[in-house]
């Protein structure tokens, strides 16, 4: 599954919100060509919510475990839970394509990753969208309370 079909996908769960920073744009350069996945019905990025998953397309200087800067290689990164994490294998290589693994460096918090998604498509928009609902489900309780 290519990049552009996993964010067309989101784009369709109700109240999603897309942010793709771009160059020349006001965020900072690193950012450029990734996206980022928010419970935003109003179609604005959130200031002070994470996203619930993001395709970054190369290395951050902090995390270049996953050989990003390889042509034609993205990660896309959603936020799990604790549960699913805990499910995968131990040891599994942070640069391995179409397998998941616990995020380089927010595994522990519940993110999980994959490389270039194929076989493993079905299973990473499952959770992509369980992120989604537990997204908007966060921010329903939020404008409750």
């Amino acid at each position: 599954m290519d990049m552009e079909s996993i964010i067309r996908t989101v784009q369709t769960f109700e109240g999603a919100t897309v942010f793709q920073p771009e160059p020349g744009s006001a965020y900072p350069e690193i950012s450029w060509g990734d996206a980022y996945f928010y419970y935003a019905p109003d179609g604005v990025m959130p200031e002070r919510t994470q996203p619930y998953g993001t395709i970054i397309t190369k290395d951050y200087p902090d995390d270049a475990s996953s050989n990003l800067d390889e042509h034609g290689r993205f990660r896309v990164n959603v936020n799990a839970g604790r549960g699913a994490v805990a499910q995968l294998p131990d040891g599994l290589d942070p640069a391995s394509v179409d397998t998941f693994f616990p995020h380089p460096l927010y595994g522990a918090g519940g993110w999980i990753s994959v490389i270039n998604p194929t076989t493993t498509a079905d299973q990473l928009m499952e959770w992509l969208r369980a992120a989604h609902d537990a997204a908007r489900a966060r921010t329903e309780r939020r404008s409750a309370g």
